[in-house]
């Protein structure tokens, strides 16, 4: 079931440096949120803040509260393999498990979980795939390698992957940086459908891409080399696009900076 996400005076760090200062904002359930912004202002490490993935790079930790349908991520009673089971990711690049078979990588997490039954994996593997719009492709070959896919299937291989789990929240960090046009409008159109389950947040640095996928967009920037990301607003899609509240937000999305 998709989740609520809600953020307040996060404050993130590598060791000494406080790279994304006092961010605040909240992203509902069955919607798609964009995070855009220049290059450095923090919006890929604040995403990683949300699956507690931040913390295993050295120096990584957070001041600040993130909740997930009011529980605390960051809770000392919080196990954050259990965070990371419903908030999923999908990286920039595709990473299917490269020694492993289609099958094999949709059924990963499940294995992992300790589900062995052979029928419940058929059928999540199935159920992940079709919701990955793979299926019809994939379906006669799902013992060849995954690294065998195109660059687009694979995407959309470790989208299947991230949803057999049934998690709450996707992440995605520039999921079609690497995908050509073609691929990248098929992974828009998956996102679109896969917003009926789950939330969603996109970090994507193509204007175009979250005018066209998400709900609502935050904008981030910094205000100078060295200088902490900082959430400059937050809106729905139309209004930030058109009617910017913040001069920098104008500037951005107009291509006068960054």
């Amino acid at each position: 079931m998709a989740k609520r996400i809600d953020v307040s005076g996060l404050d993130v760090f590598y060791g000494d440096f406080k790279a994304v200062e006092d961010v605040s904002l909240t992203v509902e359930p069955r919607s798609v949120t964009a995070f855009i912004g220049p290059s450095g202002c923090g919006k890929s490490t604040l995403l990683r803040t949300l699956n507690r993935m931040h913390e295993v790079l050295p120096g990584g930790r957070v001041i600040g509260k993130v909740t997930l349908d009011d529980e605390d991520l960051y809770g000392d009673d919080v196990d954050p393999v259990a965070v990371r089971r419903i908030v999923g990711m999908v990286f920039q690049r595709p990473n299917p498990f490269p020694t492993m078979s289609i099958y094999d990588n949709v059924a990963a997490g499940l294995r992992l979980n300790g589900v062995k039954k052979k029928a419940l994996l058929d059928d999540v593997v199935e159920r992940s795939l079709k919701q990955a719009n793979l299926w019809k492709e994939v379906q006669d070959r799902l013992r060849k390698p995954g690294s065998s896919l195109s660059g687009g299937q694979q995407q959309r291989l470790c989208i299947a992957r991230a949803v057999a789990v049934e998690p709450a929240v996707l992440l995605m960090d520039e999921p079609c940086s690497a995908l050509d046009p073609i691929s990248t409008l098929a992974i828009e159109d998956l996102v679109q459908e896969l917003k009926e389950r789950y939330t969603i947040i996109i970090v994507t640095h193509n204007m175009q891409q979250a005018a066209r996928v998400s709900d609502r967009t935050a904008f981030f920037t910094i205000a100078g080399a060295g200088k902490p990301g900082r959430l400059v607003e937050i809106g729905d899609t139309a209004e930030v696009f058109s009617r910017p509240t913040e001069k920098a937000t104008e500037d951005y999305i107009t291509g006068r900076f960054g």
